[in-house]
């Protein structure tokens, strides 16, 4: 997955989660143009294309509604379209209306970044989605993930669509097991911690993050002034929130120093491993 792109020739970063095809699509938080937050668990059991654009008030984003919302009407009820922006959820509701559009869930992005920052698709320089399309099967897989490298370009219609059919007619895929969920679940006190062995083995697979006291994991990035160390703690903030993890993280300068633990448990779980990948899995150009 790329994380630069080209607008009209001028280089672009792409900031977020890098992921790969045949992973479980992270859950993100948008809001509808009821204002309601919305997000992946809401449409389980269908086949999601989102498809991200950067704004409707330009051509090429218009068009790219338009065309996915008329070849809507060939597909499968198995299937649902959501299209994704940084637009305010009252422009969007006014394009809808007033272009009839009803077979794509129009969504905003506007106010977290939620959707850019866990696909990896949000435009550093200008704060907007980059153009993509990405198809997560009934599974919540991710299947098929297509960025344009010129934001000024169209989606490829033809090769979702057969992407898709092919996602249709091979529903399921045999994946091989993490060995750790996705994503971080609810802990009470008294929860257990890791034994020793498994924290020492799951450390092995994480590069720069240290044990502290047998009950904390710690890791330091560096960036080249304090605006980068804090635009990274403000990205870190937000996975962390929807996780419902919260790490300790002190900014001294241009180095960012981040803490994990379960308070719950008084040590090591899984979900500080999950969180820590999530973490790793951040593209910031310093």
């Amino acid at each position: 997955m790329p994380n630069q792109i080209k607008f009209k020739g001028n280089t672009l970063t792409l900031i977020g989660r890098t992921l790969q095809k045949g992973v479980a699509a992270p859950s993100f938080k948008v809001i509808s143009q009821e204002l309601k937050e919305v997000g992946l668990s809401d449409f389980k059991g269908k086949i999601k294309v989102i498809t991200s654009f950067p704004s409707l008030d330009t051509p090429v984003c218009d068009l790219q509604v338009k065309e996915f919302n008329k070849r809507a009407l060939d597909l499968s009820k198995e299937v649902v379209i959501l299209g994704i922006s940084k637009d305010l959820p009252f422009a969007q509701q006014r394009f809808c209306q007033t272009f009839d559009i009803k077979n794509v869930v129009v969504l905003s992005d506007y106010k977290l970044s939620s959707y850019g920052i866990n696909y990896g698709l949000l435009i550093k320089e200008l704060n907007l989605l980059a153009r993509a399309v990405i198809i997560i099967d009934k599974d919540d897989i991710l299947r098929y993930f297509k960025i344009l490298e010129e934001l000024t370009l169209p989606p490829d219609y033809e090769d979702v669509l057969k992407n898709l059919n092919e996602i249709i007619n091979n529903p399921s895929l045999n994946l091989k097991k993490d060995d750790l969920p996705t994503k971080c679940v609810p802990c009470e006190a008294g929860a257990a911690t890791l034994p020793k062995e498994k924290i020492e083995r799951l450390l092995a697979k994480y590069r720069g993050w240290e044990l502290l006291e047998d009950k904390k994991l710690v890791k330091e990035f560096k960036f080249k002034d304090f605006i980068e160390a804090k635009y990274f703690l403000d990205l870190v903030s937000i996975i962390a929130e929807e996780q419902g993890h919260h790490p300790a993280m002190t900014i001294i300068y241009n180095k960012l120093r981040i803490t994990l633990t379960t308070h719950a448990a008084g040590g090591l779980t899984e979900n500080d491993f999950i969180m820590a990948k999530i973490i790793d899995e951040l593209v910031i150009k310093n």
